[in-house]
């Protein structure tokens, strides 16, 4: 047998060897000692006895046995070398008792490279050995800036909890993700159980994929192992039967295609134009749907919450002006526990439009889309980068760039306090509009920032502290609360009196979006062909955001705040436009140009005028961590 078996290696080498050479590539196994970093740069650390994973193992320490193997650990020698009957005899131990002796190693990047034992190695990747125990000397480089240090240096600090190398990711960061994914704190330690179920978990997962086709994929099979349980929950996956895994992967593919590269977003910054008109009850609904069905999921009380109250005017606005083709539902007190039974019973009900109108709902959005591909389903979010659903936002950041020159203008004493809940996508950019707005029309103005999120803080007393002559309190009215405490306002004595308050327009929102689906400029959005995640983010433009100036307001002010409504509405001007300076030096130093859209949206910096920080996850309250999780704002260290 182990002269047939050689046989067949010889020949799978052989195809290997050749296919690497017309790629122009090494045709043999890669040297370590080639590619080390000079020394002084790095360090060797004794790891002892380790199973290695048989797929990591691609090269010798050494020249000397690198000739002897085509790229892929099989031998190209002639059968009738010495070289290919030690080989046969190592076959053949293999076969009869299994080779027990470990093989001594380097590992190097996660990567391995035989010292001793090069055969035993080949041998055992011709049969299909998960993996092999060697003896292990892990070389360290010092850290630098290169991606792949980064993420190997991660990596090491994740090997320290969980002392596993069959993982690997190909973005920095990941290695935290798994932690956080499967319910660990950073840097809790594994039991040798939960070591033992992941692994099942992952092998099970990896099979499935590579089976599906993942080696055809740009990405690493962790990668989409980690993507796969973010969105579905790591629990839930330990449950599946591999029938069910199978299913889940198939249906899921996009999501996998879709981290091949930097997440790819369609930023739709206003309506797209009509391409042909389609009559109702030709639409992808199912015949002879009269109305539009149309559910709105959200995650607190419309009468405790300005946010959910926002909406639920939007809804409204809806229904009054589509009273013939559409009908609605709402759902309220949805939480990441209760929201896919809420999603379940809206289809249930013949839903075909449904909108989750909170950031934390996304996954749970993710996989009703998944499981439902012909239910339309939009989250209420920033950055959103999954193909499945379509997400949407409004561009705030407008009508504070407006709200900040009205306080700057009555900033008698140059000190201004911004109230924000949360560091997310579109907040920040929102707090240095206000800064920038404000700086317009008072350069001595100063913002000073507070967070209602953060952990120990007594706002009113801050603001006693500071005494500014203006405050930019929560945006919306609370139904239940006679608190006249949102908008701008400023303390007469008497309590606050606001100046004005900014105006989120969901209906006019969900009225234009509803007329693209009945025009069929929905579809032509959704190109199937395309990989780019959808986001709308309208602004003033569209009617979605506004300004209302109060009575208290001078008129002379009023005027220049539509002044500056108009100019920003037709788009001859930009707040984000021109030079703009951090706290940390300039942000933008193109004076003739304007931010792009996907840098306003995510920007991780405050003005110069802002006093104040973005505080991190840790800082801030247990309610803030869902919202966090998904939407937080990806703080540059």
């Amino acid at each position: 047998m182990g002269r047939e078996d050689y046989g067949k290696a010889f020949k799978a080498g052989k195809k290997d060897y050749q296919a690497r050479m017309l790629r122009g590539v090494k045709p043999t196994l890669q040297v370590l000692d080639e590619i080390l970093p000079e020394k002084g740069s790095y360090s060797e650390v004794q790891l002892g006895l380790v199973q290695i994973p048989t797929d990591q193992i691609v090269g010798t320490k050494t020249a000397a046995r690198s000739s002897s193997f085509a790229g892929n650990f099989m031998p190209i020698l002639r059968e009738s070398s010495e070289f290919a009957i030690k080989w046969e005899n190592l076959s053949d131990v293999h076969m009869q008792e299994g080779i027990r002796d470990p093989i001594k190693a380097y590992e190097y990047m996660n990567r391995f490279y035989v010292e001793e034992g090069n055969k035993r190695v080949s041998v055992m990747k011709y049969f299909g050995a998960v993996s092999i125990p060697g003896n292990v000397t892990r070389i360290v480089p010092k850290p630098t800036e290169e991606k792949e240090n980064k993420i190997y240096h991660e990596f090491l600090d994740f090997y320290q909890a969980v002392p596993i190398n069959y993982i690997w990711f190909s973005q920095v960061g990941s290695f935290a993700k798994l932690q956080e994914a499967v319910g660990k704190k950073p840097g809790e330690i594994w039991s040798k159980e939960e070591q033992l179920s992941f692994s099942s978990v992952y092998t099970r997962f990896a099979a499935e994929y590579q089976a599906k086709g993942g080696s055809k994929l740009a990405i690493t099979p962790a990668d989409a192992f980690l993507s796969f349980i973010t969105l579905y929950g790591y629990e839930e996956i330990e449950q599946k039967t591999t029938d069910e895994l199978r299913e889940l992967i198939a249906k899921s593919w996009e999501e996998f295609e879709l981290l091949e590269q930097t997440p790819d977003i369609a930023l739709k910054m206003k309506p797209s134009q009509k391409k042909k008109k389609i009559p109702l009850l030709n639409m992808i609904f199912s015949s002879g749907t009269p109305k539009l069905k149309i559910a709105f999921i959200n995650e607190k009380r419309l009468e405790t919450s300005g946010w959910t109250y926002a909406h639920e005017l939007g809804r409204i606005y809806l229904e009054q002006t589509f009273p013939e083709e559409v009908h609605t539902i709402c759902y309220e007190n949805g939480t990441q526990e209760n929201v896919e039974e809420l999603l379940a019973d809206a289809i249930a009900k013949g839903c075909n439009l449904i909108f989750t109108t909170s950031p934390p709902f996304v996954q749970a959005s993710v996989k009703a889309a998944i499981a439902h591909p012909q239910i339309r389903i939009l989250n209420c979010s920033l950055n959103t980068s999954h193909r499945y659903i379509r997400t949407y936002y409004s561009r705030m950041h407008e009508a504070k760039f407006l709200m900040g020159a009205i306080a700057g203008a009555m900033a008698e004493n140059n000190r201004l306090t911004y109230i924000e809940n949360y560091p997310i996508y579109g907040s920040i950019a929102n707090i240095n509009a206000f800064a920038l707005g404000a700086k317009m029309l008072n350069p001595r103005a100063k913002v000073y920032l507070e967070w209602s999120a953060r952990k120990d803080v007594d706002i009113e007393e801050r603001i006693r502290e500071t005494n500014p002559s203006c405050v930019s309190g929560r945006d919306m009215v609370i139904p239940e609360e006679a608190s006249r405490y949102f908008g701008i306002y400023y303390m007469d004595g008497n309590g606050p009196k606001n100046l004005a308050m900014p105006l989120y327009h969901w209906g006019k929102f969900y009225e234009q979006l509803i007329r693209t689906i009945m025009d069929g400029t929905w579809k032509y959005d959704d190109d199937p062909s395309a990989t780019k995640a959808i986001n709308y983010w309208w602004g003033m433009a569209e009617g979605v955001v506004d300004v209302v100036c109060s009575k208290h307001l001078p008129v002379e002010t009023r005027r220049l705040i539509e002044l500056l409504k108009s100019t920003i509405s037709s788009g001859e001007f930009n707040p984000f436009s021109g030079i703009l300076f951090s706290q940390t030096g300039m942000a933008h130093a193109e004076p003739d140009s304007s931010m792009p859209p996907e840098e306003i949206m995510t920007m991780d910096w405050l003005a110069d005028n802002v006093i104040g920080s973005i505080p991190t996850k840790e800082e801030l309250k247990a309610q803030a961590e869902p919202v966090m999780k998904q939407q937080g704002v990806k703080k540059d260290s």
